[in-house]
């Protein structure tokens, strides 16, 4: 039996028909019984292989090689292999911006609030006074105790200078008087003596003489003391206790100094007032939070990166951060030694080197560049065909063997290593300099005929 092969686009002649057949039987009627029953059997042979006859000559792929080498070739677009050993990835971590230093401000002591010289939104310098408690008792216990030191500086200074030379002549007068009135006092007793003696006097008079005489030695000693310690001047043991009262004094007034400075919020570092939580008027507590102070001008990122691209990452070493569409250059500051407890990642902190305001809490994303080891070839995703299981092949357009003729088309088992956009990065049973086909790959089939147009990668 014999089957036509054709072109597609064609129809296939049509094989012998029943009819034909039919007449060949007619033509035989009146042959001999035997042969009538071979032709029989014959024509039933016919009528099963008909059908299968039929079906080789619809099938138009099923050339022979002769067939094949008749027909035109079919024009596709085709690359030539180039080996690569080796891909770069651009891999992007996401987190998010947050200001370098945000701090909690409120007063240390308890009071009431009499001024807030900020607004939400405002910008403020390091040292700047943003709120004050009431502090009319600091300053009267403050006045109190300057003068309290005003006293003891003036007593010091008077120790230190010692006795005036007015207070030492007095007390040599007092003491020379003393002196005459001694002298005077105990030759009226000498004199009582001898005349109680005599018995001109009785013994009561002769007691009040001695006494008063006694009275007057004793003043005496008590004054030519007090000249003696004016003579010798202050003594060093009065001057340290002074001395050491004034520090006293100072100590106490620094305390309220302190005090009073507690009583005043100033900005620890300059940035923008991001929240104003109370107004003059309010009794607040102690640490409770009056202003919400964040730094400007220094913006961070904080990411979350896989262990394995963390330790690959030094610090100071530069790298781009991406927040809002917009690239900006920054720099790894610290790499946090403790893993997130829900991630499972280290969070590295980058600081944008940008003088721009960004808005804190913003996604920032962190493009890393990495070069991976990897032998392959790269394609158009054109020339990729999807075959069973999902695998994937390519068409390559191989010469034929031991002829000059076009190439001939055969299919070879492909595997994606990485994807780049409209191309991909293969491995599978194919050679450097092999031509695959990018274009029309849905045209061929294996093993038929095409002229190649080579493109450049």
């Amino acid at each position: 039996m014999k089957t036509d092969t054709f072109v597609s686009g064609t129809r296939p002649a049509a094989p012998e028909g029943p009819g034909m057949v039919m007449k060949a039987v007619n033509q035989d009627r009146d042959s001999s019984p035997s042969r009538r029953s071979r032709r029989r059997h014959r024509w039933l042979l016919l009528l099963v292989a008909l059908p299968l006859a039929a079906g080789v000559g619809l099938r138009p792929w099923n050339r022979s090689p002769q067939a094949s080498a008749v027909m035109s070739p079919l024009p596709v677009e085709v690359v030539s292999l180039k080996a690569v050993g080796s891909y770069r990835v651009e891999r992007s971590y996401v987190g998010e911006l947050v200001a370098q230093r945000r701090s909690s401000l409120g007063f240390e002591q308890g009071g009431r609030v009499v001024q807030v010289w900020v607004d939400e939104g405002d910008r403020v310098v390091a040292g700047q006074p943003l709120a004050q408690l009431d502090t009319r008792s600091l300053t009267t216990q403050r006045q109190q105790l300057v003068a309290q030191r005003d006293q003891a500086i003036a007593t010091l200074k008077e120790l230190q200078n010692g006795p005036r030379p007015q207070s030492i002549a007095a007390a040599q007068a007092v003491v020379g008087d003393l002196k005459q009135q001694v002298s005077l006092a105990q030759a009226q007793r000498d004199r009582r003596v001898d005349l109680y003696e005599r018995g001109a006097i009785s013994l009561e008079e002769l007691d009040q003489q001695s006494f008063g005489a006694g009275a007057l030695e004793s003043r005496l000693v008590a004054a030519q003391s007090e000249l003696d310690e004016l003579l010798a001047g202050t003594r060093p043991e009065q001057i340290a206790a002074q001395v050491a009262r004034v520090r006293q004094l100072d100590a106490s007034l620094q305390a309220v100094d302190v005090e009073l400075a507690k009583a005043v919020i100033s900005a620890p570092f300059g940035g923008r007032i991001s929240e104003r939580l109370v107004d003059e008027g309010v009794v607040v507590s102690g640490g409770q939070p009056t202003l919400q102070l964040t730094e400007g001008g220094a913006t961070e990122a904080r990411i979350g990166l896989p262990v394995e691209v963390a330790n690959g990452l030094p610090l100071g070493s530069p790298q781009t951060v991406e927040v809002g569409g917009r690239q900006f250059p920054a720099t790894i500051t610290a790499l946090l030694p403790d893993l997130d407890a829900r991630s499972r990642t280290v969070t590295a902190v980058l600081t944008l080197n940008t003088a721009e305001d960004l808005t804190l809490g913003q996604t920032a994303r962190l493009l890393l560049s990495q070069t991976l080891p990897t032998d392959g070839f790269w394609l158009p995703s054109t020339a990729l065909v999807q075959g069973e299981q999902g695998l994937w092949s390519v068409y390559v357009a191989n010469p034929i063997a031991g002829a000059a003729a076009s190439p001939q088309v055969t299919r070879q088992p492909v595997e994606i290593i990485h994807t780049e956009g409209d191309r991909v990065l293969v491995q599978g049973l194919v050679q450097p300099g092999d031509r695959v086909i990018i274009s029309g790959s849905h045209r061929v089939v294996p093993g038929q005929v095409v002229s190649l147009s080579e493109s450049a990668l």
